[in-house]
């Protein structure tokens, strides 16, 4: 049976909820969204997001048999994902019985960032917001005149 270690000052990891709302994207496509994201951040490996099974369409997931061991994390299992006729195995991995220093992560998935994009909603909302204004702030004023001054133009002006 192989060990179990604890985290600590020489292989630290700490668990925190991530701030507001993300999503995780697959082939363009929204598979998960929630605001009860766990970043695990463990020794000098990239944070991961772990979101709740209950906030990803696990209609574009099979089980496989393939499965990992983390000292730290107990088994894992993975799941291939399959949508739009793109097919990336093993892409998604869960722990559903983790060691108990790790419980919080128990039931959760998390993606490879090579495959899945996960991204915050707040930056996704805040550049389509500047993307309006922009627009916006470029019409008419409902006098004739612009709001802003126009755009340089992005081609040459013909010539006769």
């Amino acid at each position: 049976m192989p060990q179990m270690k604890t985290p600590g000052p020489d292989h630290p990891i700490t668990l925190d909820a991530a701030p507001g709302r993300l999503q995780a994207l697959y082939s363009g496509h929204v598979i998960a969204d929630s605001e009860d994201v766990i970043l695990l951040r463990e020794a000098d490996y990239p944070p991961v997001a772990y979101f709740p099974r209950a906030d990803v369409d696990m209609a574009y997931m099979a089980r496989t048999a393939h499965s990992t061991h983390c000292p730290y994390k107990g088994e894992a299992s993975y799941y291939t994902l399959s949508m739009d006729g793109r097919i990336s195995e093993n892409a998604v991995w869960s722990y559903e019985e983790p060691y108990p220093s790790m419980a919080a992560i128990r039931d959760r998935l998390a993606f490879y960032p090579n495959i899945v994009e996960v991204q915050a909603v707040d930056e996704i909302e805040r550049v389509a917001a500047r993307r309006i204004d922009e627009t916006v702030r470029h019409t008419d004023a409902g006098d004739g005149t612009s709001q802003a001054p126009h755009w340089p133009p992005n081609v040459d002006e013909p010539t006769a």
